[in-house]
């Protein structure tokens, strides 16, 4: 069975750790990145499944990221979900206006991003 590769943008190393052990424990293939521009480069490189995505990025923040994946169409297809501190209503519209196809907020359970995963990779 081919794995599925999941990429992690994620600028706090702790928690781009945790995650990246959490999925690669789950099976899947991971790569982290921690700024916005070294994930539309991995994007190219990598060519993942799906992508989790922070907000608050150094370089290049993580809506305009997803708004430039969801823009190009060879990498409109990937979901993206934006997993972020940020969470008042205005947030959520600016993730749903950038293309994102889900939005967790901090703090949040590992197994809900799991389930989530799961169930859009399906």
């Amino acid at each position: 069975m081919i794995k599925k590769k999941i990429l992690v943008v994620e600028d706090e190393e702790s928690l781009l750790k945790l995650q990246s052990i959490l999925l690669t424990l789950r099976g899947y293939n991971v790569e982290g990145v921690t700024d916005g521009q070294a994930a539309l480069e991995a994007v190219v490189t990598m060519k993942p499944d799906l992508i989790l995505l922070d907000i608050m990025l150094p370089k290049i923040d993580g809506l305009e990221v997803c708004r430039q994946l969801k823009t190009n169409v060879a990498t409109r297809h990937i979901p993206i979900i934006m997993l972020t501190a940020k969470k008042s209503k205005e947030d959520l519209v600016m993730g749903e206006q950038a293309g994102a196809d889900m939005y967790i907020t901090k703090p949040y359970k590992s197994s809900m991003v799991i389930e989530t995963i799961q169930r859009i990779l399906s």
